[in-house]
């Protein structure tokens, strides 16, 4: 695995140096994070999060909130952010009692409900309610960039724990058939929710160096449904469960969307459509399973 993340983040560190579109390297990085948050939850759980949002808008907020009214440093900011994202997710835990479309449905509403609650006028004083947040006093694109890199490592660390630890085997398990695992001695109930709080706390710190970066934006904007949705797609396009599958899944589609997302949307929606439905309908493991197939072995 170290040949695959090592060159990986070597990539994104020197190209902000050759390449002009900075953004874009930056958008890169962050929904490579959240691609790989959804894979702990669902590639290891199949707890499908389509409110995933709620916790990259709470960590957005959570470091807005310290550096505008406490003037914290930017990255114990982001620390704070990705704390936040905990918080989120435990009050959240009760959700884990539902399974399948309930669950996506409900935690759906909640990000929706988080949204709200931050957009409130009411709390004008405390998150700027719908008016939208400013942080130029923070505004350090290097540095967040940075920051995003080291999250992004953080997190391929932890896929790489799931992926060839017990406990990890533990988590499949669970997935496959939470009944069989429970009586095979695995804590269901334990193993559910430090997956759920470790993918919330990936989204929160993603969230918190999103506001670092940016340093002005809108609820609209931080927990706009497209995060979810991207980073959930890109995930079951690479393959979840495996480390490369989402990184495959981010490069390959999020490439095609700034490609031709841009230069020629008359056709994107259409051809990005055909795309997911094809993977749906001949590769439902995703691309990774093409090599597995042919007997590779895929980290």
């Amino acid at each position: 695995m170290l040949f695959i993340a090592v060159p990986l983040i070597a990539v994104f560190a020197v190209l902000p140096g050759v390449y002009q579109n900075h953004l874009l390297l930056f958008n890169f990085v962050i929904f490579l994070i959240l691609a790989q948050g959804v894979n702990i939850i669902y590639g290891f759980t199949g707890y499908l999060p389509f409110g995933y949002v709620g916790f990259f808008g709470a960590g957005a907020y959570g470091f807005a909130i310290l550096v505008m009214h406490y003037q914290a440093p930017a990255v114990v900011a982001v620390i704070a952010a990705g704390l936040v994202g905990v918080a989120l997710g435990l009050l959240l835990t009760p959700l884990l009692r539902l399974s399948g479309a309930y669950f996506a449905i409900a935690n759906l509403a909640a990000s929706l409900a988080v949204l709200h609650f931050v957009a409130n006028p009411a709390l004008e004083d405390i998150t700027r309610g719908p008016y939208g947040v400013s942080l130029t006093g923070t505004f350090d694109p290097t540095w967040a960039y940075t920051a995003a890199l080291v999250v992004l490592a953080l997190t391929l660390s932890a896929v790489v724990f799931l992926k060839n630890s017990r406990f990890g085997l533990a988590l499949q398990a669970v997935r496959e058939d939470a009944v069989s695992a429970s009586m095979a001695g695995v804590n269901v109930v334990r193993m559910r929710v430090i997956a759920w709080l470790a993918s919330a706390l990936v989204a929160g710190l993603a969230g918190g160096v999103y506001a670092w970066y940016v340093s002005v934006f809108y609820p609209d904007n931080v927990f706009s449904g497209e995060f979810s949705i991207f980073a959930i797609v890109f995930a079951l396009f690479g393959g979840v469960a495996t480390i490369c599958g989402p990184i495959v899944g981010v490069m390959i589609l999020y490439g095609i969307y700034n490609l031709i997302g841009f230069t020629t949307p008359q056709y994107f929606q259409l051809i990005y459509g055909l795309l997911i439905m094809g993977l749906v309908l001949f590769l439902p493991a995703g691309l990774v399973s093409l090599a597995t197939r042919r007997g590779w072995h895929v980290p």
